[in-house]
C-alpha cells in the first residue's frame, strides 16, 4: 500500500516537472524556438487549433522563426493571431512564408523574464509539495485504519521527503539553466 502511494507521488511529481519544462519553453529568450508559438491559437475552418497544426513552424536562423501555412488563405489569420498574442512579435510576410524576427531583449526585459522564470519554478515547487502533502495524508489515513504501523508511516514520510527534495532539486536546476539562457546576450 505504501509503495503504491510512493509510486503514484513519484509519477505525479515527474509530470509536474514536465509541465514546468513546457511552461519555461514558452518564455522567450534571445534565441528563436518554435515552442514560442505553441500557445498561439488560430481559427482553422471553424476549429481553434495551435499554429503548428495549421502550418509548418521552423527556425530560419538563431533570431528568426519561419511559418509556412499549409494553405495560402491562412497567412492573414496566422499573422493576426501572432500580433494579438502578448509576445510583442511583428510577423513579416514574404510570399507564402511568414518570418518572425526576434528583436534582442533589453537588459530590463531580461530581468523581468528571470523573475517570470523564478515564478514558474516556484509554482512547480508548490505543486511538488502539494503532492507530498497528499501522499502523507494518504499514509496517515492508512495508519488511522491500522493498516500500517506508526514506524512504517514515519519511514514512508521520510522517503516521501527525500523524493520531494530530489524533484525540487531538478526544478532548481531547470530554473537555473533557463535563467542563464535568458540572461545570455
Amino acid at each position: 500500500m505504501i509503495e503504491e502511494i510512493y509510486r503514484d507521488a513519484d509519477s505525479r511529481m515527474k509530470k509536474s516537472i514536465e509541465v514546468i519544462k513546457q511552461d519555461l519553453a514558452k518564455i522567450r529568450t534571445g534565441r528563436a524556438t518554435p515552442a514560442l508559438l505553441d500557445h498561439i491559437i488560430v481559427d482553422y475552418y471553424g476549429s481553434s487549433v495551435p499554429v503548428a497544426q495549421a502550418a509548418t513552424v521552423g527556425v530560419a536562423d538563431s533570431r528568426t522563426l519561419s511559418i509556412q501555412p499549409w494553405e495560402k488563405n491562412m497567412i492573414p489569420v496566422i499573422e493576426k493571431a501572432i500580433l494579438e498574442s502578448q509576445l510583442g512579435l511583428n510577423p513579416v510576410t514574404a510570399g507564402e512564408v511568414i518570418r518572425i524576427p526576434l528583436p534582442p531583449l533589453t537588459e530590463e526585459r531580461r530581468v523581468e523574464m528571470t523573475k517570470l522564470v523564478r515564478q514558474e519554478g516556484e509554482s512547480g515547487k508548490i505543486a511538488i509539495r502539494n503532492i507530498r502533502r497528499d501522499a502523507i495524508h494518504q499514509n496517515r489515513g492508512l495508519l488511522k485504519e491500522k493498516e500500517i504501523s506508526a514506524d512504517e508511516e514515519k519511514g514512508a514520510e521520510q522517503e516521501l521527503q527525500q523524493l520531494t527534495d530530489q524533484h525540487i532539486k531538478v526544478i532548481d536546476d531547470i530554473v537555473a539553466a533557463k535563467e542563464a539562457e535568458v540572461l545570455e546576450v
